[in-house]
């Protein structure tokens, strides 16, 4: 069997890698970055401590700071505006998922004609060119984006959100710093933890699973599954934030190498439509997903549990499957995750669009690697399900 598995040339992971992005790019003969980033990362300073090391290596860093939580095609074609007025070698994004994802993004859509859209080159279309080098500085244990050859942006015409799959996506590096992760919001870390932890889990029982894939998302989970309450409630153990970083990079590369499945596909209508963060509609949808999906995988759901430490090795597999769904629904308690009922979503405006997003979740193909591959109606089902949590 072959087996394609694919990653960047170099992760450098652990507290302080940030200081030496100037060497991480001298490496590769960069030199002139233009930072992707979002404003409260510039307020906060985060910015300007990472670009200290690039100036005193005599690099000539440029600043796009107008990304927005859920990456838009719009804010990509300003940011290939102002990399194509400049004299750019590679792009860097620094946050979290959303500034990666619109770097990867500028990187494709910059390699294009001039006038094109970023929606010619959503799924199943291949976008493998990219105009620059993205290396990606994670500070939210979440999307893995910095290992990944995907980017997920809306397409603000059609209120879509685009899954865009490509070697074009790939960063060239990734700089995994546990200390960038320390100022969060406490909303941010569980949200993204759970994005994290659901990469890993929809990366295992995928139908495009394999070994290599499989060795990265069981790791993922034995790290992850352990932490995250840890983390949410004590966002100043070291231990926990380093092990929740390695995690989501590792998760990262387990889904890059097998696809997210049903949670995701169902979770980006839900970020497109009302405007909801992607890992906290993950954690919406995830009990309800995994419940559904159970019992056309028990032995690898099984697996995934003994793996998070929620059973042990001798726990049966119809046992350790019911635990599991015990236990998801017990971390989005703890983790005070609201369903869309309680986040203020219109039940009228959800109800109304729930043949749409039904569509678009299966249109974005990610559905079709679930375990149980559901029809369009059984998404509307699993929706009003996932409601009232």
């Amino acid at each position: 069997m072959i087996i394609s598995f694919v990653s960047p040339r170099l992760l450098l992971i652990g507290g302080g890698t940030v200081a030496k992005l100037n060497e991480v790019l001298a490496q590769f003969g960069l030199s002139r970055p233009l930072v992707v980033t979002d404003p409260w990362m510039v307020s906060s300073g985060m910015v300007e401590r990472a670009l200290v090391p690039l100036r005193a290596a005599s690099f000539a860093p440029g600043v796009f700071s107008e990304t927005v939580p859920d990456p838009t095609d719009t804010v990509v074609e300003a940011g290939v505006a102002l990399l194509r007025a400049g004299d750019y070698d590679c792009l860097i994004g620094f946050g979290g998922g959303s500034p990666m994802d619109t770097a990867k993004a500028m990187a494709i859509l910059a390699a294009a004609p001039a006038g094109a859209k970023m929606r010619e080159f959503k799924v199943p279309a291949q976008a493998n060119r990219a105009a620059l080098p993205v290396i990606g500085v994670p500070t939210t244990a979440g999307t893995g984006s910095e290992a990944t050859r995907f980017t997920v942006l809306t397409d603000t015409e059609r209120d879509e959100r685009m899954l865009i799959a490509s070697l074009g996506a790939l960063p060239l590096a990734a700089g995994v710093d546990h200390d960038r992760h320390l100022r969060l919001p406490p909303r941010v870390t569980a949200d993204s933890g759970v994005d994290s932890l659901t990469h890993a889990l929809e990366a295992f029982v995928s139908r495009k699973a394999n070994p290599e894939s499989d060795a990265c998302a069981l790791r993922a989970m034995q790290l992850i599954a352990p932490n995250l309450r840890t983390v949410y409630r004590e966002p100043h153990s070291e231990s926990a934030r380093a092990s929740m970083m390695k995690g989501a990079t590792l998760a990262g590369l387990a889904f890059s190498n097998s696809s997210v499945a049903l949670v995701h596909g169902m979770s980006r209508p839900i970020g497109a439509h009302f405007h909801v963060p992607h890992g906290l509609s993950n954690a919406m949808l995830l009990p309800t997903v995994t419940a559904y999906s159970l019992n056309a995988e028990p032995e690898r759901y099984a697996t995934a549990a003994r793996a998070m430490g929620i059973v042990g090795a001798e726990e049966g597999d119809s046992s350790a499957g019911v635990k599991l769904l015990e236990e998801l629904a017990s971390l989005n308690r703890d983790l005070a995750v609201p369903s869309p009922s309680a986040y203020g979503i219109d039940p009228q405006r959800w109800e109304e669009l729930l043949p749409t997003m039904a569509e678009q979740a299966l249109a974005s193909g990610s559905p079709a690697n679930n375990p149980l591959v559901p029809s369009a109606g059984e998404i509307v089902a699993l929706y009003r399900r996932a409601w009232s949590g």
